[in-house]
């Protein structure tokens, strides 16, 4: 039986919970950024599904916001593919694609209101999870198990 060295135990809870939130960020990137392809098309399309406010202080076109959601929704789904690869980059393109995903969300209240605040607590927790990792406790890609001693 071997004993474990508590400073290895710690390390490797570090790394564990570190990988955890950089995953959690990751998927719900990809998530919102499907929900963004799909609230793109939905906008550009000029469905029904969005309501019509005249009288709000940010009155944009619904097809731009659709052009604006889906390119915001694209660029999400491919840095959360980089995120899987616990890339530096990604990292910090996924803190502003998240920012911006917020801005976008908020100016496009109106149309869909209940949605768009979902998407900004969604948006809020990736920046929080990609913001509290350390880059030395989650540098290997995410398949790769930690090494024992």
């Amino acid at each position: 039986m071997t004993a474990t060295h508590p400073t290895h135990a710690r390390s490797t809870a570090k790394r564990e919970w570190a990988v955890g939130l950089m995953v959690f960020a990751a998927v719900m990137l990809m998530i919102g950024g499907i929900l963004g392809i799909m609230r793109g098309i939905a906008a550009i399309a000029e469905d029904d599904v969005f309501v019509s406010t005249p009288n709000y202080v940010f009155a944009f076109d619904l097809t731009s916001w659709g052009w604006i959601h889906l390119a915001l929704g694209a660029v999400a789904v491919l840095v959360s593919m980089g995120l899987f690869q616990a890339s530096t980059w990604a990292r910090v393109g996924g803190v502003g694609i998240a920012g911006l995903i917020i801005i976008a969300n908020f100016l496009s209240l109106p149309a869909y209101p209940v949605w768009s605040v979902v998407m900004i607590a969604i948006s809020g927790f990736i920046i929080w999870a990609l913001c509290t990792v350390k880059k030395d406790d989650a540098w290997e890609p995410f398949e790769q198990t930690p090494s024992n001693p």
